[in-house]
């Protein structure tokens, strides 16, 4: 296997990875502490083509690969400090421009990805509900049918992106007892009579990515709104959760080499009994295992990125997601350890990457999750 990057995959990495570190995270500090989305952050998104990526051309998309996506979201990681931002820009691309484009209507696409992609609209993905996280067969919210729509009522909770959310991707049983078969997908714009955007959370990290409940109160939409076929929810959200579990976390890759990087530029210039602290063997070593564990994330999102490029189902979304989110919150938290009282200082921002790393083991489904839908792959159940 050839893993040397070509050319414009390298040039792709570093104009991202510039472009973080100078255009976002203006005032980060801050906004973490007031829980702020940053409008200016996602229309450079928009600008730069980040939210274009892996869209295809005919959508006025970039028509990235999988893998060159991951590598180029990893730059992108690298160079801005926001990880709520980006996380919220994954969710995006992601969770509802990607079901867009593999399962809408030719107008739904022609009309919504060249919105979406140019930062005009901001979607989320609504399934998760007071009962039911990622577990379709506790799906309550409703879609009857109603002359040439349906009505939708029910309650959706820890939307991201719901309280700046301009079209939601709302999941809906046609009949309970279906079971995930009942399951249908809509696509619905915020202003439509019957979506309500309740309070959004307040919450420990991923700070800069809101989150907002979503109430259904007798909401009729017209047959136009449903993604792809009734009944086809289920496949359209496993679909959805191979190519966001895979590809969500690939700036926290970038996240966490910067961190490494800056953990060893700490340890060689300050000296503690005599010495510089990087000739502490438990320091090196403690470095050394962060550097370990990175890798084997960043080998698990190719694989499972790569997997995606070729349409071969495996478990290898499952497992770069939970490799990821366990491997930066060790990395973060020893980052911290490292770099001793400074790194637990706010403006030391390694405090704010462990915390946003322990949200990353529970959005788009909690690490234990993970190992059940692994576990069920291999057969197990």
């Amino acid at each position: 296997m050839d893993f040397r990057w070509n050319e414009g995959q390298l040039a792709l990495h570093q104009r991202l990875r510039t472009f973080g570190g100078s255009e976002l995270g203006e005032d980060l500090i801050e906004r973490d502490r007031a829980q702020s989305f940053s409008r200016t952050g996602w229309q450079r998104c928009a600008e730069y083509g980040v939210l274009a990526l892996p869209i295809p051309e005919e959508y006025g998309g970039l028509g990235y690969d999988p893998v060159t996506c991951a590598f180029a979201l990893e730059g992108l990681g690298y160079g801005c400090r926001d990880n709520g931002l980006l996380f919220s820009v994954g969710a995006h691309i992601w969770a509802v421009e990607l079901p867009i484009w593999k399962f809408g209507s030719a107008e739904q696409a022609e009309k919504l990805l060249p919105l979406l992609r140019a930062g005009q609209m901001i979607g989320a993905h609504a399934i998760t509900e007071p009962d039911a996280g990622s577990d379709t067969l506790s799906l309550r919210t409703r879609a009857q049918r109603d002359g040439q729509g349906y009505v939708l009522n029910g309650r959706k909770c820890f939307i991201t992106n719901g309280p700046v959310a301009d079209l939601f991707l709302i999941y809906a049983t046609i009949n309970p007892r279906l079971g995930f078969t009942g399951i249908t997908a809509f696509l619905v714009e915020r202003d439509r009579p019957g979506l309500i955007v309740e309070t959004s959370y307040g919450k420990m990290g991923l700070r800069t990515s809101p989150w907002a409940e979503v109430v259904l109160q007798d909401c009729y939409v017209d047959d136009s709104q449903r993604l792809g076929a009734e009944k086809q929810g289920h496949t359209i959200f496993a679909t959805t959760m191979s190519w966001e579990r895979a590809l969500i976390l690939a700036p926290l890759l970038g996240s966490m080499q910067r961190q490494i990087d800056e953990c060893i530029a700490y340890v060689q210039k300050c000296s503690r009994l005599g010495q510089r602290v990087n000739r502490f063997q438990a320091v090196a070593q403690t470095i050394a295992d962060m550097q370990a564990r990175l890798e084997s994330a960043r080998l698990l999102t190719y694989k499972a990125a790569w997997q995606l490029s070729c349409n071969e189902p495996s478990i290898f979304s499952e497992i770069a997601k939970l490799q990821t989110s366990e491997a930066a919150v060790q990395v973060f938290q020893d980052a911290m350890e490292v770099c001793g009282g400074d790194g637990c200082t706010i403006g030391a921002q390694i405090e704010r990457d462990l915390r946003d790393a322990l949200g990353t083991r529970i959005s788009s489904g909690t690490a234990e999750m993970q190992r059940s839908v692994i576990a069920a792959k291999l057969g197990l159940w």
